[in-house]
């Protein structure tokens, strides 16, 4: 390529001819298509799709696809990658490699709004100033520059002020603010081969100190420096604004899940949820497996602690509304979801279903580990299995007024065909709950139907995605109240920048 545009630039007109003897050769690079895929159909739907880059085989796009990710949901993505125009097949030979390079994003949403300008930058054009612009790239963990802004093209001057522009933080750094910024100033020419003027490196944290001298870059071409004793840039960029607005960010906090499941009824009878058939799983192991595989990504160790409710105990058959299923008081956790379920099926074994059924020892256990907690730092989220009876109402209503004041959440998930009336209203959705005559601070409770998400032999799950999405759905705002309720700031922005060899005194 680089032969074939020297020719037509050097010999670009023949006299004897009037034919230009070496032809520029045009690839256009369309774009790159994403898809996502539809929760029920799994049909694929275009989201976004990149702008198109004429006259190159590394085509760099600065769009870029922004979309929600959604902490309940699976979401799949499909990318696809066009020629506008087919590359001609040589025998033999490699015509081009198209890379897709992925890192992820952190879920840092703060947008910081910066201004630059630059003074006496080299005169590029053979008629009038240069029309300069400048580009900026993001170092990636390989070492490698993403490109994540290009700012508009100013005519005409070799003294640029460009308009301010809004750009997310993770975009430029992915929340690591001493990472490399490199930033590239090039003169635009119409036919797309805009010239190098020069560049300069930066980090987030050198921006965020604001307008100052720190925050006046020379602009370098390197080959001019290698080949001009005397060279000493190609201008200057200064910052003359930045500004940070702060949204919902990413808070540091542990999630661990905890599991309850009620003990009531005979498991050697058929009718009883608990049933033990050696064929299929029965009701509660069925919800506890499709539940525990949806949440379980989530949990930081994938260890849970997991308790009964509503059984007699041996050797002496004193009645526990919080025993450990794996029969172990000092190390209640199981190993994942199967660790679960083998607990599950071997304390049926051991212990004798009883009623009453009393929610509110489980809810008030979780609250005691919560309550130690409450800088922020961990979030519990207890999830109980339950067939919807329930002895004392009352006291559940008492505790989980109390537990609102803590960073935890209580998902209830209901089996069998009974009417759930009680957990409904332990939901709160329509009417929020209250002991007392005192309202619960935040809503803490969702409560899920099960038979909602079954087929009707009620052996399979109907859909994972629907039940996945329902069984978290209010997990998110919950965490966020209980965040805000407490004044506990996400995030913070960059500490003050220290020079190197300075030190911070902090008075005491």
């Amino acid at each position: 390529m680089d032969k074939l545009e020297d020719m037509a630039s050097v010999y670009e007109f023949d006299p004897l001819t009037g034919n230009i003897p070496a032809t520029k050769v045009e690839i256009t690079v369309s774009l790159c298509v994403m898809y996502t895929q539809g929760v029920e159909t799994k049909q694929w739907r275009e989201f976004g799709r990149t702008e198109v880059i004429d006259n190159t085989l590394n085509p760099d796009f600065v769009r870029k696809y922004i979309l929600d990710y959604f902490f309940e949901e699976k979401q799949n993505l499909r990318f696809d990658f066009r020629l506008e125009k087919p590359l001609g097949g040589i025998a033999g030979k490699n015509c081009g490699t198209i890379i897709l390079s992925a890192e992820e994003l952190g879920n840092c949403r703060d947008n910081a709004t910066m201004q630059f300008c630059a003074n006496k930058l080299d005169k590029k054009d053979f008629f009038g100033k240069s029309d300069p612009f400048m580009v900026f790239y993001r170092s990636n963990e390989d070492g490698t520059f993403t490109i994540c802004h290009k700012t508009e093209v100013v005519k005409n001057t070799l003294n640029p002020v460009w308009q301010p522009f809004t750009i997310p933080v993770r975009a430029l750094c992915n929340g690591d603010y001493d990472r490399a910024i490199k930033v590239e100033v090039y003169d635009w020419d119409r036919d797309g081969s805009h010239d190098f003027i020069g560049e300069f490196t930066t980090s987030y944290r050198e921006l965020a100190r604001g307008q100052s001298q720190f925050n006046v870059y020379e602009v370098v071409n390197p080959k001019k420096k290698m080949k001009k004793k005397k060279y000493v840039n190609s201008g200057t960029v200064t910052l003359l604004s930045f500004s940070l607005l702060l949204l919902v960010s990413e808070y540091v906090c542990f999630t661990k899940f905890l599991f309850a499941v009620k003990f009531s009824g005979n498991p050697s009878q058929s009718t009883s949820l608990h049933y033990m058939n050696p064929y299929q799983m029965n009701a509660y192991a069925l919800a506890l497996k499709a539940v525990g595989e949806i949440i379980q990504d989530y949990d930081s160790d994938k260890m849970f602690p997991a308790l009964g409710f509503g059984a007699k105990l041996p050797p002496d058959g004193h009645v526990s509304h919080e025993f450990p299923l794996n029969g172990n008081i000092e190390n209640p956790y199981c190993n994942g979801i199967e660790g679960i379920l083998e607990a599950y099926h071997q304390s049926l074994k051991t212990v004798q279903l009883y009623g009453p059924t009393n929610f509110a020892p489980v809810v008030n256990h979780v609250a005691r580990y919560a309550a130690a907690v409450q800088d922020g730092s961990q979030y519990f989220v207890l999830l109980i299995i339950t067939d919807g009876v329930i002895s004392d109402m009352s006291q559940t209503k008492e505790a989980i007024v109390n537990a609102a004041k803590l960073p935890m959440s209580i998902i209830i998930v209901g089996v069998g065909q009974a009417e759930f009336d009680a957990m409904i209203e332990l939901d709160g959705d329509d009417i929020r709950i209250s002991s007392r005559g005192k309202l619960a601070e935040r809503d803490i409770v969702q409560f899920v139907p099960f038979r909602d998400y079954m087929d009707r032999t009620g052996n399979h799950v109907l859909s994972m995605a629907r039940l996945a999405k329902d069984v978290l759905a209010e997990i998110p705002d919950q965490f966020i109240s209980y965040m805000k309720s407490r004044g506990i700031k996400p995030n913070p922005s960059p500490p003050p920048y220290t020079p190197p060899g300075h030190t911070h005194h902090t008075q005491i």
